[in-house]
């Protein structure tokens, strides 16, 4: 039963986009880490140097949902390569509204824009790039349903748009690699906006993301990749939620920052 369960976990990752796989594993024991969050969840990760891919909960991993914030990642290729994000640099004014989260309302650049998530300023690229050249380029690189109903400044968030995590997973992968089609500059910037934590032992980059399914359940992404003595790891996380209550800002890292030292990365040992 256990090495039939490892070749359907096999066949149906080596789906994923971008990635060569050599074996797969399940790892239930991950299931703790989402638990003391009262919430559930998947983890996916590939390392690039074996192949080797592990993931927790294969159902929620091949399942697609609203990809959230996590689609500035794309916003930002298709901005800087069409020349509506002049550089990460690039400052929109604010429009003058107040928002509950703090940090959005002023005048910023691409760069911080991704780093504090501000959703007007991506909304505002979105409607810059305009949806037929948005269509050919989410068409381009296969992104996940590709479904971009609703209004231009939205899709990514009402849940016409979806994507799984191995599907992000390949689409990280393809990023880091300078693999998508975009110029290697427009990639290699959106790269440097995803580095989260460069220390000594090594380097954690990632894109979070936060909405709502249709059925009112909180939907967490952090999606990236860990770097440490030239190897890199691909990771997703993905959480989902009914409590209301859910601090999921510290629940996403949390379970993914403590499944990441649980294997042994952070350290400069991997």
């Amino acid at each position: 039963m256990h090495r039939f369960l490892l070749l359907l976990t096999t066949l149906a990752l080596l789906a994923l986009p971008g990635c060569r796989l050599k074996q797969a594993r399940i790892d239930t024991g991950l299931k703790k880490h989402f638990d003391a969050w009262k919430t559930d969840g998947c983890f996916t990760m590939l390392n690039n140097t074996t192949g080797e891919v592990t993931v927790y909960n294969m159902d929620m991993d091949t399942t697609r949902v609203l990809p959230a914030s996590t689609f500035k990642i794309i916003n930002s290729l298709i901005g800087l390569q069409t020349g509506r994000i002049l550089n990460d640099t690039m400052v929109i004014k604010w429009d003058g509204v107040q928002r509950s989260v703090g940090a959005w309302n002023k005048d910023m650049g691409m760069k911080e824009a991704f780093k504090v998530s501000n959703v007007p300023y991506y909304q505002e690229v979105a409607r810059r790039i305009g949806a037929d050249t948005m269509k050919r380029w989410i068409d381009s690189i296969g992104y996940g349903n590709r479904d971009m109903g609703g209004p231009i400044d939205s899709f990514w968030l009402n849940n016409h748009l979806r994507i799984s995590p191995d599907e992000q997973l390949g689409l990280l992968k393809k990023l880091y690699f300078d693999q998508l089609p975009f110029r290697k500059t427009v990639q290699a910037s959106v790269r440097e906006a995803m580095l989260q934590e460069d220390s000594a032992n090594y380097k954690l980059s990632y894109k979070t993301g936060w909405g709502y399914d249709e059925s009112k359940n909180a939907i967490g992404w952090l999606v990236g990749w860990i770097e440490e003595n030239r190897h890199v790891y691909f990771f997703v996380t993905l959480l989902k939620s009914a409590d209301p209550a859910l601090d999921m800002v510290a629940a996403r890292l949390a379970v993914t920052k403590n499944i990441l030292r649980e294997k042994g990365f952070m350290q400069g040992k991997k």
